[in-house]
């Protein structure tokens, strides 16, 4: 079983010197495939991935695609990845080793491992320890520039979330959740009649093919232009309240692996399906008492600074000065900062994405490594966890949670075509004849 997202190495080149009596010769067995502005795609790069995303689909049960067109879509992502490492690094985003060792220990203790045994299992699936820690540190960099970018662009207003409540969506508390299959032929040029036009034929062929019982995760792998496409097109658990409202209507009436129509938005032609369900009228959560202190940009005379502050404040409280004092004293959030950084108890969806990733990950009485938000630096203390059963409190939490991930999936497609057109990128041919994007 895989337990891990896929991890994206950056790999060394490697050099194999072999020779004459006279004198060594040296031979490359690495070359570059990409550039991408100021970085490189080595083929071993381009190699290591597909290996992980042929073992994760095997994994799945799911049918390969032919090689030379799971290379393509590799590589595309590769090169979109490049992009957003190279923004994450422009921006001083880091990732320090103590905060990844406790990334990674959380993910083995999630999976019921020690580390020694998640070891094991990534060895298993032909990684290295080393590898890993790299690929998991790659994937937390391109989270947190996708949440730096994509979070300032979206906002619910107060108005969106009662009319959300008041919806048929809203309304329905007991729901099923679906695992949700996505396959988007975008459209490039909606103001182009002729590339409108491919890419409905596109779409129909693929419904065509998997109305004559073609494999959903294939057929996505090898033609979505979707962020899953590599994944299978899998979007994951849904609610029926969690749905893209594109598909809102659509799922729900679905039969398990049943395709649906062929459904239109701006960004292109979409078709899903609903790979699982299962019910649940489940209304208990998870809370967590937190505080926190937070030091913003605005306050300091860099954004390096706001960071070597919070850094020298977690410091203190670990060497063992009082959290409540510190926060009193230095926390830019006034309300929390007079009650000495107490957010009380806090459920889920309250929250922005990333407060509420490390909130979630920290263990009782552990203080978080120092964390970046759309507000500026914070660290946290999750006083306590408990489960409760919150009802109607959970519906507007929810509506605005609901409301937000259906803005950011759409402000991140946004936000990633924007940077990929931006990008100098240039792609070497096998025979190495060059050709620019």
């Amino acid at each position: 079983m895989r337990i891990v997202k896929m991890f994206y190495p950056l790999l060394l080149t490697a050099l194999l010197l072999s020779g004459g009596l006279a004198q060594a010769e040296q031979k490359l067995l690495d070359r570059v495939v990409a550039i991408v502005d100021e970085g490189v795609i080595l083929q071993s790069d381009l190699e290591s991935r597909v290996r992980t995303v042929r073992s994760r689909l095997r994994a799945q049960g799911a049918s390969l695609p032919p090689d030379s067109v799971l290379q393509e879509r590799v590589l595309d992502q590769l090169l979109q990845d490049q992009v957003q490492l190279q923004l994450a690094e422009a921006a001083g985003i880091r990732v320090g080793d103590t905060e990844l060792n406790q990334t990674i220990n959380n993910i083995a203790r999630r999976n019921g491992m020690t580390l020694e045994q998640f070891e094991q299992t990534l060895a298993s699936e032909g990684l290295s320890y080393r590898e890993a820690r790299e690929q998991i540190r790659q994937e937390m960099l391109i989270s947190r520039i996708q949440q730096q970018r994509v979070e300032p662009r979206i906002r619910v207003t107060e108005r969106e979330v009662q009319n959300f409540l008041a919806s048929r969506q809203g309304k329905e508390r007991n729901v099923e959740e679906y695992l949700i299959g996505h396959i988007l032929v975008e459209v490039t040029d909606s103001g182009n009649d002729e590339v409108v036009a491919e890419a409905r034929e596109e779409a129909t062929t693929i419904l065509e093919k998997l109305r004559d019982g073609a494999d959903f995760k294939q057929l996505a792998v090898e033609h979505s232009d979707g962020t899953n496409a590599l994944e299978g097109g899998v979007l994951g658990w849904r609610g029926e309240d969690q749905l893209p409202s594109l598909i809102a209507d659509v799922a729900p009436d679905l039969a398990v692996g049943e395709p649906s129509g062929i459904l239109e938005s701006q960004s292109g032609f979409h078709i899903v399906t609903v790979l699982e369900k299962r019910g649940g009228d489940d209304q208990i959560v998870q809370q967590h008492k937190v505080r926190h202190i937070l030091i913003t940009p605005e306050n300091t005379a860099s954004p390096a600074d706001a960071e070597a502050t919070i850094r020298e404040i977690r410091q203190r409280v670990r060497d063992g000065e009082s959290f409540a004092a510190l926060a009193r004293e230095y926390s830019d959030d006034p309300v929390s900062g007079a009650e000495g950084g107490a957010l009380g108890w806090v459920s889920p969806g309250e929250m922005v994405p990333g407060f509420e990733n490390m909130m979630t990950s920290v263990e009782p009485g552990q203080v978080s490594e120092p964390f970046r938000s759309r507000f500026g630096w914070h660290i946290l203390e999750v006083e306590e966890r408990r489960m409760r059963d919150i009802g109607d409190q959970l519906e507007t939490a929810e509506a605005r949670q609901v409301l937000y991930k259906r803005k950011y999936d759409i402000e991140l497609r946004a936000w990633l075509r924007e940077v990929r057109e931006e990008a100098f990128v240039e792609v070497k041919a096998p025979d190495q004849e060059e050709s620019a994007s």
